[in-house]
């Protein structure tokens, strides 16, 4: 039987969210506290940690580019705007154990010199927004976040700032010009953030998981936490099971764990219907027939597959499902989230989103396909941010894998 390893999730139920002390007092960020910067730094990529939101960036080499950087102001931000479909583990930490995202916040305030952080949540978490207020207060009155933290001299507090209701605040840049009250649009790179992030100032942006991990690598140390899942992905993941699985929930397995393990482990699908294959990742992800579900479940292994881990959501399929009808259904959704700002973005997932309604309807043809190919190519290429650049993952990976299921809704088309 395929057991957890719960190492972000290891206060799930056990304490009360709100309460510091029932979390601990934050003894790792008095460990940090008596280490200098550069040796906290150390820890991290000791660890091997990789950024947990999806694009796999080492968080110790992220922390350094923030570390190195001379400015008179810094910050941290916590990428909380979950806003994929179909995922929901950070939901589910700041909601059960904010404690631990905002200690590693402060740890990584002390790490790269900054003072002042910020949580960016998802603005469709107004219950989670109450949860993180009180949870502060605790954390201020007992002295974890604020002024002279434990008489350390470190002064640093969080400010929680509600998310603007759309996809791509989830990119990073967008997500700093919404918290600077601006429309959430992505930025010109470079400059990247730890350089000039935030109000222009250097600043590090993680991901919820990211941070939830950095308490108990600064406790158990970064050699410790490197024996976990696989030499070049580390760690736990959580993993999000929601389609038309028999237990559905949040679950949190070794980077590495194999797909059909996990499947399995967790009932199949229900109500007596057959496997189709999955969709990996969240909506900008990729799906896969049942045929490949032999498959680690780690970044790497992932990528050399032909896939993507992203944020770790597994939404099954059953064998019920069209797969033209759901990718129609995902790329609607693109349409309505493209913020407009580039033209390969806001015509591209137009475009592909009219062409597989002619697909569904019975008009397609051949050249559709050929179509199909381009513009998604296109917009991996040309979009300014990751939500082009990614949106027709659904599309590319669903005519790879159900190459039969697209050319029989042509030949449908062609017989009506």
């Amino acid at each position: 039987m395929l057991q957890e390893t719960r190492i972000v999730l290891r206060h799930m139920g056990k304490t009360n969210p709100i309460s510091a002390e029932e979390y601990g007092m934050y003894a790792s960020l008095r460990k940090a506290l008596e280490m200098p910067a550069l040796d906290v730094v150390g820890e991290v990529n000791a660890s091997k940690l990789r950024g947990r939101g999806g694009a796999g960036f080492p968080a110790g080499k992220k922390w350094e580019f923030v570390l190195y950087t001379d400015a008179d102001q810094k910050y941290v931000v916590c990428n909380a705007d979950e806003g994929e479909p179909g995922t929901n583990k950070d939901r589910v930490i700041l909601s059960n154990d904010p404690h631990s995202v905002f200690e590693g916040m402060a740890i990584a305030g002390w790490a790269v010199g900054a003072t002042q952080g910020f949580i960016y949540l998802r603005f469709e978490y107004p219950y989670v927004f109450s949860i993180l207020e009180q949870a502060l207060d605790s954390a201020r009155a007992a002295g974890c976040l604020g002024k002279n933290i434990f008489g350390s001299g470190f002064d640093f507090d969080i400010t929680v700032v509600s998310g603007g209701g759309a996809y791509v605040c989830g990119e990073e840049t967008a997500l700093l010009e919404s918290i600077e009250g601006n429309r959430g649009e992505p930025r010109y790179k470079p400059p990247y953030p730890g350089i000039s992030g935030l109000y222009a100032k250097p600043t590090l942006i993680n991901n919820v998981e990211t941070l939830a991990n950095i308490p108990i690598i600064l406790e158990k140390g970064g050699e410790w936490f490197s024996q976990i899942g696989t030499p070049s992905c580390t760690g736990t993941k959580l993993f999000t099971l929601c389609g038309n699985i028999a237990k559905p929930g949040i679950y949190e397995y070794p980077m590495g764990t194999n797909l059909k393990d996990i499947f399995e482990a967790h009932g199949g699908i229900k109500d007596g219907k057959g496997l189709l294959g999955f969709m990996l990742g969240g909506q900008s992800g990729s799906l896969i027939n049942a045929s490949q579900i032999d498959v680690a479940m780690d970044i790497d292994s992932c990528q050399n597959a032909g896939f993507v881990l992203g944020t770790g959501t597994i939404m099954a399929i059953d064998d019920t499902t069209d797969i033209l009808e759901l990718t129609e259904n995902i790329m609607s959704f693109f349409v309505e989230e493209s913020c407009g700002k580039c033209t390969p973005c806001r015509e591209g997932n137009a475009r592909i989103y009219e062409v597989l309604q002619r697909i569904c309807r019975g008009d397609g043809n051949l050249g559709d396909l050929d179509l199909l190919g381009d513009l998604t190519e296109t917009m991996s290429i040309a979009s300014f941010c990751g939500l082009g650049q990614s949106s027709g993952t659904a599309v590319i990976t669903g005519m790879q894998n159900f190459k039969e299921d697209y050319l029989s809704a042509v030949e449908r088309g062609r017989q009506a």
